[in-house]
């Protein structure tokens, strides 16, 4: 099968404060944008968030390998350099990098993990598999 984008879209709060985190921070680009909807392209993948006020998710975590970890969340697979340096540039900033961690190690599928929260508290994760090809194997 064929590499493809992905796209996702996402109600948010504040235009403003969503377009600041994913541009000047996580250093995504901005695509087509209007003052109540934005594309981001976050590595590729195209990321729409709409403005939609005060919204909730109500969600449980989960347990994997020890870790709790938050059950609704999205992320990009990245290779272990972007990664590196990305933990690195966000670990510098005021945000919260939370549970960098490898999942499955010494054993198919193995991979570190990192998760940061954006302005509307979705968690974003991004990952790096030791061996890319192991990405869906089971």
């Amino acid at each position: 099968m064929k590499k493809a984008e992905f796209h996702l879209a996402l109600p948010c709060e504040d235009i403003g404060k969503t377009k600041d985190f994913y541009t000047n921070i996580l250093g995504a680009t901005l695509g087509r944008h209007t003052d109540n909807w934005i594309d981001i392209n976050l590595y590729g993948n195209q990321i729409t968030f709409t403005k939609a006020g005060t919204f909730n998710f109500d969600f449980k975590n989960y347990r994997l390998g020890g870790q709790i970890l938050p059950s609704f969340h999205f992320g990009v697979i990245v290779d272990m350099e972007t990664w590196e340096k990305l933990y690195s540039h966000l670990s510098s900033k005021d945000i919260e990098v939370t549970t960098e961690v490898t999942f499955f190690e010494n054993k198919v599928g193995e991979h570190l993990s990192f998760f940061v929260k954006d302005p509307d508290g979705y968690m974003v994760e991004f990952k790096s598999f030791k061996n890319t090809g192991e990405v869906f194997t089971v």
